[in-house]
């Protein structure tokens, strides 16, 4: 049946190709190679659709295999090299250029033939076009030329309200090929007589030029010159004031983590030191997360990574008094917590596994005498029974099985202490007893999570136990730093919450901070998105709030986290920082 198909489609689609075009049997003759031909590629190309079963139904298109595949990009490179592709032959073109001698060509003639020069007839779009040609390709010779027509020979109004923006481009182009003179001239120039039409997008990429070559001062010149923060009297929401702060931020960002990456750590502290400082305006502008679009893992890759070094004595602080946290992450995750957040689930994973390098689970306590020697901070965790708490620890400290996780409420039954950081053969010398030398690294801490109460299933005064336990740690253990009380977000403080915060109320020492965090937010939303991964309804926070003013914890901070969406987790660092840094 295909084949009788195969015989009749050309002759038929030749019937139909000539009724369709009006053609007369007596017109037919002169057309009918034409239109034979359309019918015969007409009919390979149905044919070829036809599948091989024979009866007559399109088929898929085959997907190839990856042999078929890579032999396909082979014979692609092959004629793209073969091609005159991107071939740049600077000798004859300089050959060609040497017999003008025609006004304005010859020495400022361009290597690009498709804009052979550059004279007063030229657009602004051509000098851009050229200026990105010259910098893709690395032509030294295109760069100079451009520079010589734009500041000697251009009219003063060539590219009128454009040349502020020719000469930025000009300088982030030479600057990308090593050619320092020549950006510091166009620089100088856009400063002195364009400096008023700036745009921020435009300083930015002048500041990232500038890192680029190491001319730290300038980039700083750059960012104090032209991208200010704006007046305290003036409206921040406007879009002129929204772009400055933006890239003020962005600009920033990149000093961090251009100096991070090259272990320079004044720098860098000192531009996380800012960012810090403008996150709050970040904030009040309106500025969200992904409107600033803050490359915070590059950051924090980049800080993790000095800090390694640190650590092994590579790096030192060029001035020798500097202040310098105890992980230098804290200081980058100390900018991110003031700015709008993205709770980037790459970016948190680089943060957890440069803030806890190591977690092992020292001793279980069930009196103070089992607690180990208070030579660190510590954090501790307390809720009732199956609020999540095991979960939660999980989550920020990126492990799965750090604190055990049960569908049985109570699991945790005792004072359990994980030492975070502490000397790499720590895990060994605790369980076979090996002496093992070394140290404790300068961001280690503890981290205690306490036994749930409520719907544990032990004996009433093992619960009494627990909680003079309790009592006794918290006021005694000078190095305890933060009590993390966690309240499940939907239902509220219960009873059991309530005698917690009753207890540490009374026995809290000033030192301690103490911290609320509403688990399972997540459970509070329908089809949760990344723009609503947790909420808290507001009839909780009320009676949450009024509970803790009746128990002297009203000023206590309330955070909303949840172990599913990673809400959160940003929030509770600042308060580990506080630990490490004891």
């Amino acid at each position: 049946m295909v084949l009788e198909f195969r015989q009749f489609l050309p002759t038929l689609l030749i019937v139909l190709l000539v009724v369709h075009q009006g053609s007369s049997f007596s017109t037919l003759k002169p057309t009918l190679s034409i239109t034979k031909l359309q019918a015969n590629v007409a009919s390979d190309i149905i044919l070829g659709e036809l599948g091989s079963g024979g009866d007559g139904r399109i088929s898929k298109k085959r997907k190839l295999t990856r042999p078929e595949r890579k032999a396909q990009e082979r014979e692609k490179k092959a004629r793209r090299k073969n091609s005159n592709h991107r071939k740049h032959n600077y000798a004859a073109r300089a050959t060609e250029l040497q017999g003008k001698v025609s006004p304005g060509e010859g020495r400022y003639d361009l290597h690009s033939k498709s804009i052979s020069s550059l004279n007063i007839d030229s657009s602004a779009d051509d000098v851009l076009k050229a200026i990105k040609r010259a910098q893709n390709l690395h032509d030294v010779h295109d760069i100079r030329a451009i520079e010589h027509f734009l500041l000697e020979k251009a009219p003063p109004n060539f590219a009128y309200g454009y040349m502020g923006s020719l000469l930025s481009r000009l300088a982030v182009a030479a600057l990308h090929l090593g050619e320092q003179s020549l950006a510091r001239k166009a620089l100088d120039v856009r400063e002195a007589n364009y400096k008023l039409s700036a745009r921020p997008m435009e300083s930015a990429a002048i500041i990232r030029g500038l890192l680029r070559v190491h001319n730290v001062s300038d980039a700083f010149h750059v960012l104090d010159g032209e991208l200010p923060l704006p007046d305290s009297e003036s409206e921040l929401t406007t879009e002129e004031n929204q772009e400055l702060i933006k890239y003020r931020a962005l600009s920033l960002g990149s000093i961090a983590s251009r100096h991070f990456f090259e272990n320079e750590l004044t720098y860098a502290i000192q531009a996380c030191e800012m960012l810090t400082e403008i996150g709050p305006i970040v904030r009040e502008a309106g500025l969200s997360a992904i409107d600033v679009k803050m490359p915070w893992a590059r950051i924090v890759k980049g800080a993790a990574q000095c800090e390694s070094k640190r650590r092994d004595g590579k790096v030192t602080a060029l001035v020798a008094d500097a202040e310098l946290p105890c992980n230098l992450v804290y200081s980058v995750l100390g900018a991110m917590t003031t700015f709008p957040s993205d709770n980037d689930d790459r970016t948190y994973e680089i943060l957890s596994n440069s803030l806890i390098r190591r977690v092992v689970f020292v001793t279980g306590a069930v009196d103070m005498k089992g607690c180990p020697v208070a030579d660190r901070g510590e954090v501790a965790f307390i809720g009732r029974s199956n609020v999540g708490k095991s979960s939660l620890v999980n989550m920020i400290t990126n492990r799965k099985s750090l604190a055990y996780t049960s569908k049985t409420p109570g699991k945790t039954q005792q004072f359990n202490f994980f030492a975070v950081n502490d000397k790499p053969e720590r895990a060994r010398e605790i369980r076979y007893g090996d002496d093992v030398g070394g140290e404790k690294d300068l961001d280690s801490f503890y981290i205690v999570d306490l036994p749930g109460f409520g719907f544990a299933k032990v004996p009433e005064n093992i619960r009494n136990e627990w909680s003079k336990l309790m009592s006794d740690y918290v006021q005694s253990r000078k190095t305890l730093k933060t009590v993390f009380h966690l309240i499940d977000s939907r239902h509220g403080s219960t009873s059991e919450d309530v005698k917690i915060m009753k207890q540490l109320g009374e026995i809290m020492p000033k030192n301690v901070k103490y911290v609320v965090v509403l688990t399972k937010a997540d459970k509070n939303v329908k089809g949760m998105t990344k723009k609503n991964e947790g909420k808290v309804s507001r009839d909780v926070m009320e009676s949450l709030r009024e509970t803790m003013k009746e128990n002297k914890l009203g000023k206590a901070p309330v955070i909303l986290s949840s172990a599913e969406s990673k809400l959160g987790r940003d929030d509770i660092w600042r308060y580990l920082k506080v630990a490490a840094e004891a």
